[in-house]
């Protein structure tokens, strides 16, 4: 199993919180990860690119395990911060 995510990655509980309302609300998940992560993968609009597993913090491949391609899922903390996961694709 593969999957491909996009996330924006914070390091603000309550920014991160913030984010995840106006991405519910149809803000543009794309641009909000190009203003707002603290990723390098923010000039890709947050694409992490395709990964299977054991190639992601635990609780980050955990949650997007259970996210139907195009969802978005709850705040996520891992070591790194606060993630806004959004699945973008899957593959057996």
């Amino acid at each position: 199993m593969e999957w491909r995510a996009s996330h924006i990655l914070v390091k603000d509980k309550s920014l991160a919180e913030d984010l995840l309302r106006r991405v519910k609300q149809g803000a543009r998940f794309e641009s909000l990860a190009r203003e707002f992560s603290a990723c390098p993968s923010k000039s890709n609009g947050g694409d992490l690119g395709w990964f299977g597993p054991g190639k992601m913090a635990a609780a980050f491949e955990s949650a997007v395990k259970r996210l139907s391609p195009g969802s978005v899922g709850d705040v996520v903390q891992t070591q790194f911060g606060y993630h806004i996961i959004k699945c973008t694709g899957r593959k057996e």
